[in-house]
């Protein structure tokens, strides 16, 4: 009897490692084939002394307008205007709101929806502080190196002038877009872009404009950041997750500190925020993290592909394995971020106030509700009110990683990074694209940056920067994209 148990247990060991095997070799490739073309010749001095000259210009954005910075970024556009002229003798210039810009290409057929090239022009400023960290300057727009560094190099004037780059030259050359190409540039991207982007977005949807695409600031292509991939990896934002601040706050009778209650305002807060910290929304994979799994696997070695290419049976495993990581963590799950905690002025009193935000960067398939759910469930305390900040948004729409504008973008992609794979990812940021979901079939978010494990604290960090050979691929990009988007679908 317990010979034919064991039988019957090794049997089906093999017959489940032998579906394991199958499921891991005959998991298709989804990478194009892609002819190797000729890339248009930039020459890279000259590109880097111009985006060079675009990082003294301190553009920072701030939620009070555009008061305190507003000469700065009408001196970046005077500056622009003057780098490329044929670019702004071509297309129609707008001015929307205090300093966004709204560039028209028209195309030659008025029948195909037209496409747009998001990049925006403000920037974070430097943590008090860390000034004398730097390599160089962080507004001296520095060349040394081999590398272009400043605020703004990667994020996101580096995009901004690729953009530009390619233009200029499509433009000095006859060249003509099939579809209107719009070229799109908030000035407060980095606090929420409401009175950038969204009125720009408001503004075509005005004018009847319905959108092929959109490709904003994104995810990257990186290299060594994902463990059991040799190759480089261009991620494409196929979505990215929703906002959500919530405010919590407690009110009780202040008092002398001498003859404290059994529960204070900063006890009750802090118990509630200690929940939420304990037991975050579940994490699954599912959905883009899913379509990126797939996608990655075909390329893996080792025991990574074995399990990438059977989550059916290794997706515990493999989520268990995620979630020890931040960064891989936010992939999965509604994240939770305690942020700003605020109670007291005075060591001996009481206060009868603690307030306290939370911010979730929301996946999709959850929403604002569920998460406010969430956080009544958890903190259990009717003590605590919960208040949504008026500036949260919802995850946005999913894009197809079967369209044409998807294989596409792929294809530019393969043709401009040919040792690199390309792979639908989720952004887990928040992107100007988000305002224009409602008027554009697709949304993508990729920047044709290249990043390793030691760049990604660079960005709104410490000595951020782009290598100038990187600099000539994203100018290359942005040219070969326009150049595929005129070939008819």
């Amino acid at each position: 009897m317990i010979k034919r148990v064991l039988l019957v247990v090794l049997l089906a060991l093999l017959a489940l490692a032998a579906v394991v095997a199958v499921n891991t070799w005959r998991m298709p490739s989804r990478q194009l084939r892609v002819d190797a073309i000729e890339k248009i010749a930039v020459d890279p001095d000259a590109a880097a002394r111009r985006l060079s000259g675009a990082i003294p210009f301190r553009t920072v954005s701030s939620f009070d307008g555009m008061e305190r910075n507003g000469q700065e970024f009408r001196k970046l556009q005077a500056y622009l205007a003057e780098q490329f002229p044929r670019l702004h003798a071509t297309l129609k210039k707008e001015v929307i709101g205090d300093n966004a810009l709204l560039y028209t290409w028209t195309g030659s057929d008025p029948s195909a929806r037209p496409v747009a090239l998001m990049a925006h022009q403000d920037v974070v400023p430097i943590a008090p502080g860390t000034e004398k960290a730097w390599s160089a300057d962080p507004f001296s727009g520095a060349i040394k190196d081999g590398f272009v560094w400043g605020r703004g190099t990667w994020d996101d004037k580096g995009n901004l002038l690729a953009q530009m780059e390619a233009i200029e030259m499509l433009v000095t050359s006859g060249f003509q877009p099939r579809q209107t190409v719009y070229l799109i540039s908030g000035d407060d991207e980095e606090v929420n872009g409401l009175r950038g982007a969204l009125p720009i977005a408001q503004l075509l949807k005005s004018r009847g404009v319905r959108l092929d695409w959109v490709l904003d600031e994104g995810l990257l292509v990186t290299e060594g950041v994902l463990a059991g991939l040799d190759k480089p990896a261009a991620l494409i934002g196929m979505a990215e997750k929703g906002y959500g601040t919530f405010f919590l706050t407690v009110d009780t009778q202040p008092g002398h500190a001498s003859m404290p209650p059994s529960r204070s305002a900063i006890g009750i807060l802090s118990a509630g925020l200690a929940k939420l910290e304990a037991n975050p929304m579940p994490a699954s994979i599912g959905g883009v993290a899913a379509d990126m799994f797939n996608a990655l696997a075909p390329e893996m070695h080792g025991a990574n592909r074995v399990f990438m290419s059977n989550l059916w049976l290794f997706g515990p495993l493999v989520r268990h394995e995620l979630e020890k990581s931040a960064s891989t963590s936010a992939v999965l799950r509604t994240t939770t971020a305690l942020t700003i905690v605020r109670a007291g002025n005075k060591d001996n009193v009481l206060p009868g106030r603690a307030e306290a935000a939370v911010n979730f960067r929301i996946l999709p398939g959850d929403t604002l509700a569920s998460v406010q759910e969430h956080i009544r469930k958890t903190v259990d305390d009717p003590a605590i009110t919960i208040k949504a900040y008026p500036g949260n948004a919802e995850p946005t729409p999913v894009a197809s990683s079967t369209s044409d504008s998807y294989r596409m973008l792929q294809t530019t992609v393969q043709q401009t990074f040919p040792d690199a794979i390309v792979v639908p990812g989720l952004y887990i940021a928040a992107s100007d694209s988000r305002h224009f979901v409602d008027i554009a079939d697709s949304v993508y978010r990729f920047e044709p940056v290249r990043a390793r494990p030691e760049d990604l604290g660079r960005f709104h960090g410490t000595n951020e920067r782009v290598s100038i050979a990187n600099y000539v691929e994203m100018i290359q990009f942005y040219h070969q994209l326009l150049r595929n988007t005129a070939q008819p679908q």
